[in-house]
């Protein structure tokens, strides 16, 4: 079909438009010249709208705690007017905060869901909801320490476990173990706030009926989203004739849902991804619509695969350069390089502590490390300059790093 039958005009390229291009930079300069010579008394628009959506740090004080169940408690979190956060970066359900902590002398960072809408952020709070897990020692630091009051330090909303209608299924379906539960009650709330356009099928395996976060909450949802909110509990430890007992399979996904019609996201402990990971690949749905929240460091990287067990108790040298200070340290091979620099009290950038974010990229000058595949988040120019996350990297000998210093 010709261009005139499709009744298209166009424009020629003429002599004006050559002129016009030509005069381009001239007339830039020319403004730049005229422009005053004192700097510019009040912050661009553009900036300080950047500076609320995206804020490095924010400053913020616990106002309320809620026991949930005997082992996981919610924190509503306000703006530190004193501080200097007048108010609340607002986000899309599904991101987190990454905290900082001084524990026992010791800076470390930890991400933490959020598990409130962004409805409820631009009302003036946040909320997290924290499991104390045995062994984790910052989630220990938590419950000890965070009372009505006690002010905290987090960074603004990060992370991409959140539903994009250009790229997602209007249908989720969710997959949560324990306090994997968090993103999805911010999506729920969402949804049935009317701010979220989405349908959601959530798959929520736990040990014990007692051990179920939100248990009464999601039944309200459920009811307040006029059937846009379907919760299929799962429970492992005890048999229950009202719930599904066992683990979440891809039988039972396709029992309740439709995964070849939906977008599949995912958030739990590592041991419920290690166990996921083989159902979802027996469903065989494209890598698009099957989305992982980052759950933190490897804790039990002699299980990972690949890793060569003969490295299991050595300890290595690592020699860490940062912000004009040089350190040698220790470091054991079954802790990231990121936990041995934080052990230091060296307070290196990171947030996610997945490999993912990049925020911890650093460059290694010597050494070996071993990086688990699934935590492997660098861009293939890093992995061919030598470049690193310390939080997915684990040392296998002598090392030497250069780390960016945190802002």
């Amino acid at each position: 079909m010709s261009q005139n039958n499709l009744n298209i005009k166009i424009k020629p390229f003429g002599i004006l438009d050559l002129l016009e291009f030509k005069n381009l930079v001239p007339k830039r300069r020319k403004k730049i010249l005229e422009a005053p010579a004192t700097a510019a008394k009040k912050e661009p628009a553009a900036n300080a709208l950047a500076a609320s959506l995206h804020p490095q740090n924010q400053f913020l004080v616990v106002s309320e705690v809620r026991e949930e169940t005997r082992a996981a408690k919610t924190y509503r979190l306000v703006p530190d007017n004193e501080s200097g956060t007048s108010e609340l970066a607002v986000f899309r359900p599904g991101q987190y905060l990454s905290f900082s902590f001084n524990i026992g002398g010791s800076s470390v960072t930890r991400p933490y869901s959020l598990s409130s809408s962004p409805g409820e952020a631009i009302k003036g709070y946040y909320e997290i909801t924290v499991k104390e897990n045995e062994g984790n020692f910052v989630s220990k630091h938590i419950f000890d320490t965070w009372k009505n009051g006690s002010k905290v330090l987090a960074s603004g909303p990060l992370g991409f476990f959140y539903h994009e209608k250009l790229r997602d299924s209007k249908n989720i379906i969710g997959l949560a173990g324990g306090c994997g539960i968090t993103p999805f009650r911010s999506m729920a709330k969402s949804i049935a706030e009317g701010s979220m356009d989405a349908d959601l099928t959530l798959f929520y395996g736990s040990n014990a009926i007692e051990e179920i976060i939100f248990h009464n909450e999601f039944r309200e949802l459920e009811a307040a989203s006029k059937g846009r909110i379907k919760v299929i509990h799962v429970i492992s430890g005890e048999n229950s004739g009202a719930y599904e007992n066992g683990f979440i399979t891809q039988g039972l996904i396709k029992k309740y849902s439709d995964p070849y019609n939906g977008s599949v996201f995912i958030s739990g402990p590592q041991i419920m991804y290690e166990y996921l990971q083989k159902e979802i690949n027996t469903l065989g749905l494209r890598k698009k619509f099957v989305r992982w929240e980052t759950f933190g460091e490897v804790k039990c990287i002699d299980k990972a695969d690949g890793y060569p067990l003969e490295k299991i108790g050595e300890v290595h040298k690592l020699i860490v350069h940062m912000g004009g200070t040089t350190k040698s340290i220790k470091a054991s091979a079954k802790e990231s390089v990121l936990t041995a620099i934080e052990r230091a009290n060296m307070a290196p950038p990171s947030t996610c502590r997945s490999g993912i974010c990049g925020f911890c990229r650093s460059l290694l000058v010597k050494g070996d490390v071993f990086i688990p595949e699934d935590e492997d988040g660098r861009r293939m120019a890093d992995k061919q300059f030598g470049y690193i996350h310390p939080c997915s990297s684990f040392p296998l000998s002598d090392l030497e790093i250069i780390v960016p210093r945190a802002k």
